[in-house]
């Protein structure tokens, strides 16, 4: 991204810059996997990730309000528009927020990191589970599962109680009932469309005093989703976000420390293709529909 503005912070997949009092949020076709940046771009992902978070963020305000002021490039500060044609579609303009240092995680399915820990310790970030799950079980009712966020490294899973002695027994105890509230309406909505929302993970901070919702909401970077009609517990489900990637990762045996492999083309169309069809999904609506109403068709 080439915007000439003052940088704020840099994510693996955000850039987030100065705008007065607010700030501007622009996603990239940048992918991590495992924590790490990989050197390979997802054309139209950032797109992808912007349009599902305001479709999320719009739905949800019922919930929890959010940090959304605008995506119309046209609203943007002067020195932005002037890039429009790079930001149209993958760039919001958001209120200021201090970051809660937590990752917010809910669980409906046995998966990822958690079905590693409970093979470890029957449990996973210290909630107790039913013995004999197998890999991509559901869960008897979804379960909160908060995490650090590492500037650098990897995440590391804690339980409720440590996430309290980071933030307070009250917010963490707010955040677990605002996490599995937007966890069930996100699988619900999710479910009618033939997806199944295995997980996923919230980012919540404070602005004028107010807890908002923030970063992204339920897209394939911070989601599981499976074709239900594919479901069967017992193994790695097919997906329609980044797990595709991680399994080629893996299999390509890389041990998940910098520097990363190149993804082939083919996997890099593959991966495109599943998070195109994530937003169609679940939005109800082409892709190409939201890059015209976007300015970018």
């Amino acid at each position: 991204m080439s915007v000439l503005a003052e940088l704020h912070a840099r994510g693996k997949v955000r850039d987030i810059y100065e705008a007065g009092e607010n700030l501007l949020m622009v996603a990239s076709d940048r992918i991590s996997a495992f924590d790490v940046v990989l050197p390979t771009a997802i054309p139209d992902k950032g797109r992808v990730l912007t349009g599902l978070s305001l479709f999320w963020f719009a739905r949800t305000e019922d919930i929890v309000p959010n940090h959304v002021l605008t995506a119309a490039v046209d609203e943007f500060p002067g020195s932005f528009v002037e890039h429009g044609e790079e930001l149209a579609g993958r760039a919001m303009m958001v209120k200021r927020a201090q970051v809660v240092p937590i990752e917010c995680v809910a669980r409906g399915y046995l998966s990822g990191s958690g079905w590693k820990e409970y093979q470890r310790s029957g449990a996973v970030c210290g909630v107790a589970l039913p013995s004999g799950l197998v890999e991509s079980d559901r869960l008897a009712e979804p379960i909160f599962t908060p995490s650090t966020k590492a500037t650098e490294g990897h995440d590391e899973n804690i339980t409720l109680e440590r996430a309290a002695e980071m933030v307070g027994e009250g917010l963490a105890q707010k955040l677990k009932e605002l996490t599995l509230s937007l966890y069930e309406f996100g699988a619900d909505l999710a479910r009618a469309r033939g997806i199944i929302l295995a997980d996923t993970k919230f980012e919540f901070g404070f602005a004028d005093g107010e807890l908002i919702l923030v970063d992204e909401v339920l897209t394939p970077d911070s989601s599981r989703f499976w074709p239900a009609d594919r479901y069967e517990p017992g193994r790695a489900q097919p997906s329609f976000d980044k797990q595709y990637v991680r399994d080629w990762l893996d299999e390509a045996g890389w041990d998940h420390e910098p520097p990363p492999p190149e993804l082939p083309p083919t996997v890099v169309g593959q991966t495109a293709v599943r998070y195109r069809e994530a937003y169609e999904r679940l939005t109800g609506e082409s892709f190409d529909d939201y890059l015209r109403r976007s300015g970018v068709l």
